[in-house]
């Protein structure tokens, strides 16, 4: 597994972890986005755009709920 790869694996794990407890804390919806912040950037350098884009959109969306949940 190269470094690329194992970078993606841990931004969509985060992803996943902090949408679970997302219920739990405004801060795991924070670190949602913050995760497909990352999982964008992951998308973004591997070549595959469509899918960096729409987690950066998840990003904003969630960052949006946070705010709104302050």
């Amino acid at each position: 597994m190269d470094r690329l790869t194992a970078f993606g694996l841990v931004a969509v794990s985060l992803m996943l972890l902090f949408y679970a407890l997302e219920a739990r804390s405004r801060w795991f919806t924070l670190g949602f986005a913050g995760a497909c912040a990352l999982g964008s950037t992951y998308g973004f350098l591997q070549g595959a755009w469509p899918f960096g884009l729409v987690e950066g959109v998840w990003s904003l969306v969630a960052l949006a709920k946070w705010l709104r949940r302050a």
